[in-house]
């Protein structure tokens, strides 16, 4: 047994990406870094606090290793001869959500968590369900050009995005959770773009999706909390001590980092147990602790983190052996830059706040792990496909 553990690690380390993996790690470890400022404040006379989340955290980063470690060495191809039970689970394992094992939130009232007992972190399904429906609409795309022939007609443009919208209601009608649902959303529209779907169904898309939402608006339709959400963006005055609190609190942490920051643990906010202080500082808004400690210098460094490792991936989709390989390696990018994009945004107050965590350095043990499952999966991808070759994202003439 022993001799066979060194084999799969020899192999690992011979066929795995572990540029991509040192990017994971270095993200994580910086996170890490950034939590343990961000609960120090917990810790009037010791350090449990801070350790606890730290060492969640830690634990979550090992576990996520041996993650990266195990999806490197599935084939995805054999995986999806099974598709209908991928299917399956994906239905599954959002209905937990309503069973005793849903947890809900006590500030956004959410059902979108999972608490198993022994497990030391709660599990958000939407986290994992973004790798299997990833793989679905990747092997969905496959059929469509590869069987079908046929990626420009309204046909299969309809079957595409309906298996998206399907899943998305499934999911916030029983969780409440549109942050996570608007993920599915911008995974479908990146793969669809890079399989080649026609550019008019993405215009019909965007047309009618546009005019629902101003109809809605329109007839207030719309929940109250999630139009205030919208209004704040264009006047940062409007209720400011409600809707745009959280968002104000971020941006006066980012202003007064300046260039170098505050100092590491010595934010004025960040290290601060009053009420009014930064919310959600190890989770939502840890680019505002980077920004206010560390100043535009460490926010550059954690975009930078992130950008590398999306664009490693992007890589390996560039040179991927098959379209569906190419496809799921576009997915996975599409999570991760949603995710980057949303949450800086909403720490910067131009984007709503959503709940939408930052990729690697936000704290959250399930999130963590699933990442980096998400990254072996794209690892995997790399072992099986050439340096140089053709480009299967190409659509069909």
């Amino acid at each position: 047994m022993w001799n066979r553990l060194k084999a799969i690690l020899a192999d690992f380390i011979q066929q795995a990406d572990l540029v991509l993996l040192g990017l994971c790690c270095a993200a994580t470890l910086y996170g890490m870094v950034l939590i343990a400022s961000a609960t120090h404040y917990m810790d009037t006379s010791g350090m449990s606090g801070m350790m606890r989340y730290v060492g969640v955290q830690g634990v979550a980063l090992l576990l996520g290793l041996c993650a990266y470690v195990f999806m490197s060495m599935i084939d995805v191809e054999i995986v999806l001869k099974k598709w209908k039970w991928v299917v399956a689970f994906n239905i599954v394992f959002i209905g937990l959500l309503v069973t005793p094992l849903g947890v809900g939130s006590d500030t956004t009232g959410n059902q979108a968590w999972l608490k198993i007992p022994g497990i030391p972190f709660q599990i958000g399904p939407a986290e994992i369900v973004k790798i299997t429906f990833t793989l679905l609409l990747a092997k969905q795309l496959e059929w469509l050009r590869e069987e079908k022939r046929d990626l420009r007609s309204f046909p299969s443009a309809a079957m595409v995005a309906g298996h998206t919208l399907l899943l998305m209601g499934y999911y916030v009608v029983i969780s409440g959770d549109m942050g996570n649902a608007l993920t599915f959303f911008f995974i479908f529209l990146c793969m669809s773009f890079a399989a080649g779907f026609a550019l008019r169904w993405f215009a019909l898309l965007f047309a009618g999706g546009g005019a629902a939402f101003a109809a809605a608006w329109a007839l207030e339709l719309i929940p109250g909390y999630m139009m205030d959400r919208f209004r704040v963006l264009f006047d940062h005055s409007y209720d400011a001590l409600d809707t745009g609190w959280q968002q104000t609190r971020s941006l006066m942490a980012i202003g007064s980092g300046g260039i170098f920051g505050q100092g590491y643990m010595q934010g004025t906010q960040t290290q601060s147990s009053y009420p009014p202080s930064l919310p959600n500082r190890w989770t939502d808004f840890i680019f505002s602790v980077c920004g206010e400690e560390l100043g535009l210098i460490g926010c550059l460094l954690v975009i930078a983190l992130l950008t590398a490792i999306i664009v490693r991936v992007l890589l390996v989709a560039r040179n991927a052996q098959t379209p569906l390989h190419c496809y799921i390696c576009v997915g996975m990018a599409a999570m991760l830059i949603y995710q980057t994009v949303i949450n800086i945004g909403m720490c910067l107050f131009v984007m709503p706040t959503i709940g939408v965590t930052l990729p690697f350095f936000s704290y959250g043990g399930s999130s963590l792990l699933t990442l980096f499952a998400a990254m072996g999966v794209v690892s995997g991808i790399k072992k099986r496909s050439p340096m140089t070759g053709r480009r299967p994202g190409r659509p069909l003439v």
